[in-house]
């Protein structure tokens, strides 16, 4: 009950709690609440030696309404899995040393996050540093000696000139504050501190940190994250990417591959090109450099491709450039003659190993013949005898982690986190299915999450469920929301209509400064294929999306009355107002549009859903997190009170605390899940 008082502030017509008692009427279904019961499986990390592997273990807890995670080990044959840390904590990022002695690790057990090392052989550990600003992207130099660390290191803030001292005892209110770049607050992070993310190394036996670069630029990755650093084999140096040019926030995704002394900082670039150059890792013997990135040519979405070059920067080259698929997560093999790495295709994450000559292997995931997907996020990491460590999961179960070794490349699955839960709640059934376009008959590819228990005999209710990017992809992986929804006897349809990435890059680019627009008619193709399979109820079509699915939703009942109703989540509304107070204005006029949107007042306007508010006659709950700066919630506000004026029935829904996703918390996830459900059930027909 203080769950829907404290986080729909503009729903009075329904209420959440019937949500709660009709979900757990079925004990056999997933509901809501299971969310604090779900464990996920991630970053697994094999020893040195290929016999034990370190993962993350991810865990809602109940009472603090916080996402946590423990690391946990187990025998490369399946036994012994066991917990390396416990407690309610964030503990992330475990690494080997390269002796497989120690791992270090991350954790925010003394309340920031800090570096700490843990001794295998007798389990004591050591926390390393007490930096103000916490610690993330940990590397061991090749000697175990060292590490390398990021921190963010504060400047000092703009002041007012001239403010008085407040008297002793006084209670002035909070001062000003005042910003002066063009990225001043980030979705997860809020208003930013001023200050830039810079590399220091500490030794691993403890002792002051140094920091090793300096300048107004952040030192790791790009606007959407970092990477790790890379130390050299010889231990003298590391390899980053990073955009280090003054203009860094007008050209967001401008990173180059530097290699940094370790002695004295001296930054040498390795790569000169417009694009991103991302994600690099020198070869064992230290003489080559593979990493990822493109050509920029400013379309809303360019193929990732893998790239090698020698240790100075020269001789730089596309590594298979046959396939059509964007490179994630590159990593040599032992013995420098390949390389290891991650694709999306069809919606699927692949794992594939490279020959230097471009000569592509998939590494095959499939488990006693049941078709599985590396996952979402998917990682993995190589012994030095060839035994493979990864993520593994199903649409029919979150994740767990898999091991492969070189006699036998089928993932074998070492890990059952949620089997309890799923031996006693049984999830839907998920089916593949592809249909044509109504638009230009091309194929799109879709998948259905039935209820479980199905009867095709029976008549569902259906929900449309829209993935966000739009540059972005669904495919077989578990889907704890659908999931539940699905527990309460609807079918839920997701598809990948043009735009979405692991079709290529042409596929991608049908929505190239065209978004959103012949996008709906993928989607409504794919209800109506789902139609056709006749155990639909035509009057009972639901919608819903967040982020470039809440676009699209809006867009969709903008075009089409069909729908009994709509749920919007954080989504644009205005590209006008969204490239001004959103944290990507630069990506934005760079990618999605053709220029500042004052120049290209018609472009932004003809593609935002505020200008055909006015066809809208289906009932929609809008819903935002107060603290999204990627879809500030004003985007919503401003189609709620449009809708509002025209008199359509509508809710407005306010998650505080919340960033992008409204899922930090996860009541607030539970919340979102279930106010979906009961406006659809609202307006369900009977």
């Amino acid at each position: 009950m203080h769950l829907c008082r404290r986080v729909v502030l503009a729903i009075s017509t329904f209420s959440l709690l019937s949500a709660f008692a009709t979900a757990e009427q079925k004990p056999n279904r997933l509901t809501a609440a299971d969310i604090f019961n779900l464990q996920i499986a991630s970053d697994p990390q094999i020893s040195p030696d290929g016999r034990h592997i370190v993962y993350v273990r991810g865990f809602a807890d109940i009472m603090s309404d916080k996402r946590l995670s423990n690391l946990w080990i187990i025998d490369f044959d399946g036994t012994d899995n066991r917990a390396l840390t416990t407690g309610n904590f964030s503990d992330s990022s475990p690494r080997w040393s390269p002796d497989g002695t120690r791992i270090a690790y991350i954790s925010d057990r003394d309340g920031k996050s800090q570096l700490y090392v843990r001794w295998m052989d007798s389990a004591q550990t050591a926390k390393l540093t007490n930096l103000d600003s916490g610690v993330s992207d940990i590397s061991w130099s090749p000697d175990g000696k060292r590490l390398a660390f990021a921190s963010l290191v504060l400047a000092e803030k703009p002041k007012i000139t001239g403010m008085p001292t407040a008297p002793e005892g006084a209670k002035w209110a909070d001062p000003p504050q005042i910003y002066d770049r063009l990225t001043y607050r980030f979705n997860g992070r809020g208003y930013l501190k001023p200050g830039f993310t810079q590399l220091f190394i500490v030794a691993s036996d403890g002792g002051a940190p140094r920091q090793l670069t300096t300048g107004d630029f952040p030192h790791l990755g790009s606007v959407f994250g970092g990477t790790e650093p890379v130390w050299t084999p010889e231990g003298n140096s590391l390899v980053i990417s990073a955009n280090l040019r003054p203009d860094f926030d007008y050209d967001p995704l401008n990173t180059e591959v530097y290699e940094i002394a370790a002695a004295d900082g001296a930054t040498k670039p390795l790569t000169h090109r417009q694009g991103p150059d991302n994600d690099p890792q020198i070869s064992p013997d230290g003489t080559q450099i593979a990493y990822t990135g493109f050509d920029d040519r400013h379309q809303g979405h360019q193929t990732t491709h893998l790239y090698l070059m020698d240790r100075d920067g020269s001789h730089s080259h596309v590594l298979a450039p046959q396939l059509d698929r964007d490179v994630a997560h590159p990593r040599w093999a032992p013995g420098g003659k390949g390389i290891y790495f991650l694709y999306d295709s069809e919606g699927d994450t692949k794992l594939a190993y490279t020959t230097l000559d471009g000569s592509i292997k998939q590494i095959a995931a499939h488990v006693a013949s049941s078709t599985s997907s590396y996952g979402a996020g998917a990682s993995f990491s190589q012994a030095r005898n060839g035994n493979l460590a990864i993520t593994y999961g199903t649409p029919g179960d979150p994740g767990d982690i898999a091991a492969t070794a070189p006699s036998d490349p089928t993932p074998r699955v070492m890990t059952a986190l949620n089997h309890e839960l799923f031996t006693q709640k049984k999830p839907g059934e998920v089916e593949e299915f592809w249909f044509n376009s109504s638009f230009d008959q091309r194929k799109i590819q879709g998948w259905i999450v039935k209820p479980p228990d199905f009867d095709p005999a029976k008549k569902y209710p259906l929900i449309l469920e829209i993935h966000g990017g739009p540059f972005a992809n669904y495919g077989d992986r578990f889907d704890t929301i659908k999931q539940i929804w699905a527990a309460r006897d609807y079918v839920i349809v997701y598809v990948n209509p043009r735009g979405s990435t692991s079709y290529g890059e042409e596929f991608a680019n049908l929505i190239h400064h065209a978004y959103p627009g012949d996008d709906f008619a993928d989607l409504n193709s794919g209800v109506d294929a789902v139609l056709a399979k006749g155990y639909i109820d035509p009057n009972n079509l639901f919608v819903t999306g967040g982020s470039g699915g809440g676009v699209l939703t809006c867009w969709t009942i903008e075009h089409t009355t069909r729908f009994r109703a709509a749920a919007s989540l954080y989504p644009v509304i205005n590209w006008y107002s969204w490239t001004l107070t959103s944290d990507l204005p630069a990506f934005s006029t760079l990618y999605w549009f053709p220029g500042l949107p004052w120049d290209n007042a018609e472009q932004y306007m003809k593609r935002s859903p505020i200008s055909y508010v006015n066809k809208v006659k289906t009932p929609t709950m809008l819903m935002t997190g107060e603290e999204d700066w990627r879809c500030p919630i004003s985007e919503a506000e401003q189609y709620y009170t449009a809708l509002k004026l025209l008199k359509i029935e509508a809710v407005l829904v306010r998650v505080p605390g919340e960033p992008h996703g409204v899922q930090n918390r996860p009541s607030h996830q539970i919340a979102k899940t279930l106010c979906v459900l009961d406006w659809f059930e609202k307006h369900r027909a009977k």
